[in-house]
């Protein structure tokens, strides 16, 4: 069960990189003087996003774990 292992964290890599587009973006909303309702169309966006990434994380993380239980 290397395999799932290996897979996982590929999945756990992709969603902390995401993660760190959130953060990303979320700072140059910020920097950006946008009105107040695109910038909550903007964060909205980024939120949609991150719940993704940490989405991705966990289930990469779960992954890692039962190839570690597993083998």
């Amino acid at each position: 069960m290397a395999w799932l292992v290996w897979i996982g964290t590929a999945i756990a890599s992709i969603g902390l990189i995401m993660l760190g587009y959130c953060i990303s973006a979320a700072v140059r909303a910020k920097r950006t003087n946008l009105e107040d309702a695109a910038m909550r169309a903007r964060l909205q966006r980024i939120v949609a996003i991150n719940m993704a990434a940490l989405m991705l994380s966990v289930i990469g993380l779960m992954c890692v774990v039962m190839g570690v239980f597993l083998s």
